[in-house]
């Protein structure tokens, strides 16, 4: 699938009119289900031969936060090769306590990878947990930049963000 075909594809999927209820409680007639995307297996493995390219060279592993980073986590595991791991919001407190299921990453050059991103605020969260069992990590990977914001926020604490898409281009694309 060509990338604009893809973008076009990503917002016809996840794009829904009607009234929502946003987080911040306000009432909008649009919303964006990213998981509509996330699920449907033939747009995820176009966003993972795309997304692929945006690897960055020597990456040892891939980590994928919870919810929505870790089917594109997947995707990309598989697509690549690189391994994958699961990163959790907080530690399990149980068996393991775990913060990141899978291979051990200490020493090794990890990159986040995320579905969308709007204030950055879990991936700076998640990074530092990942930086403090070991992690090198300096990138992150997105299917969409939903605000410059986060891109701002993510550069100040020395994170470099790559995204597929804005959330301007799959605007463009209606």
């Amino acid at each position: 699938m060509k990338k604009e075909d893809l973008c076009k594809s990503i917002f016809e999927v996840a794009h829904l009119e009607g009234t929502f209820k946003l987080r911040s409680g306000q009432i909008s007639n649009e919303y964006f289900d990213k998981y509509l995307f996330e699920s449907n297996p033939e747009i995820l493995k176009a966003i993972a031969k795309h997304l692929a390219k945006q690897i960055p060279e020597g990456t040892e592993v891939l980590a994928g936060l919870e919810m929505g980073g870790i089917p594109i986590a997947t995707a990309l595991s598989i697509e690549t090769g690189i391994p994958v791991v699961f990163v959790r919001k907080k530690a399990k407190e149980y068996g393991t306590c775990k913060l990141a299921e899978g291979m051990d990453f200490r020493n090794k050059k990890v990159c986040i990878i995320e579905d969308v991103v709007t204030t950055g605020g879990q991936i700076l969260l998640s990074a530092e947990d990942l930086i403090g069992f070991g992690a090198k990590l300096e990138n992150v990977l997105c299917v969409i930049e939903r605000n410059p914001e986060g891109r701002k926020k993510l550069k100040e604490s020395g994170l470099e963000l790559k995204a597929l898409f804005t959330m301007d281009e799959l605007k463009e694309h209606k």
